[in-house]
């Protein structure tokens, strides 16, 4: 018996970091012009040139459209490692922010039924993207230092709160035709140079906490939360995603580096493409270690 790892493509974790660790990847579809696209399973790699070709496109006009994973997909999935009479654990993107885990527990169930032995762990990160991304990777160090599924549990049941992301996007008719953040005003889309700051809050909710006029005073922002929040920066991985914005993460770099110091432990990471279809290009995050979110 042995203890299966899992994720999903929407904590931004590539085929090479999943290896690293050895996370077995659930692919989030979204689908432009009526075909549906697995990341990670209908192409290999969303790399530099990937990235900018599907931004592009966002940018030009086009409107990708994300669907739940459904009951079927997690069984398969799930079901060759429970009838090898693995366990599974899983750390997933927020379900406040999906209805594939309606349809995951669904599954869960109906497996427990044909399997009772076998157990599921999940760990829900309470975020998406840049965020995840980083919680999913202390939570492999943790594995890959010897700790047990019990130790990691009780560690998540805390420690997910005390890593923070902030985030903003220079266009956000994305984020507001998907509904996806919480207070996002209708009307600020409409002044000029207004730049919507969200965060993950405690439930995994994407929230509108306040806005910035323009992108230098919206990144000057994010080094401010980094100031009041960040804890121990100069000893944690700090993780800056984007949405084929490098140009604007250059400077967010630079700034960082100027507030906290050279030699910061700092990983540049592109969102993922389902991720991207509800917040549009040339928006950029900060995740890093934090006293609260």
């Amino acid at each position: 018996m042995a203890l299966v790892l899992f994720t999903d493509t929407d904590t931004d974790i590539t085929k090479e970091v999943a290896k690293e660790y050895g996370f077995h990847l659930i692919s989030m579809p979204y689908s432009i012009d009526g075909k549906t696209y697995f990341p990670c399973e209908s192409y290999e790699t969303f790399g530099p040139k990937e990235v900018k070709e599907y931004y592009d496109l966002l940018r030009n006009g086009v409107l990708p459209t994300t669907s739940a994973v459904t009951k079927e997909r997690f069984i398969e999935y799930f079901e060759p490692h429970f009838a090898n009479g693995d366990d599974i654990f899983f750390v997933h993107f927020s379900r406040q922010l999906s209805g594939s885990f309606d349809n995951m527990d669904k599954a869960i169930n109906e497996l427990k039924e044909k399997y009772p032995e076998r157990k599921f762990y999940e760990v829900d990160t309470k975020a998406v993207t840049t965020l995840a991304y980083l919680i999913v990777r202390e939570i492999g160090d943790l594995f890959k230092s010897g700790k047990t599924v019990d130790e990691v549990m009780k560690w998540a049941e805390t420690e997910i709160y005390h890593y923070t992301g902030y985030l903003f996007v220079d266009n956000i008719q994305f984020f507001r035709r998907s509904g996806r953040v919480k207070g996002l005003a209708a009307a600020m889309g409409t002044l000029v140079g207004i730049r919507p700051i969200i965060y993950f809050d405690n439930d995994g909710k994407m929230v509108n906490k306040d806005k910035a006029i323009g992108r230098n005073k919206a990144i000057d922002y994010l080094i401010e939360k980094m100031r009041t929040l960040g804890d121990d920066l100069k000893h944690t991985r700090i993780v800056l995603g984007h949405t084929d914005a490098l140009p604007i993460i250059d400077i967010l770099k630079q700034k960082i580096e100027e507030e906290f110091g050279t030699g910061l432990n700092i990983e540049v990471v592109p969102a993922n493409p389902t991720l991207g279809a509800h917040s549009g290009p040339d928006g950029v995050c900060v995740a890093f270690h934090s006293i609260s979110r």
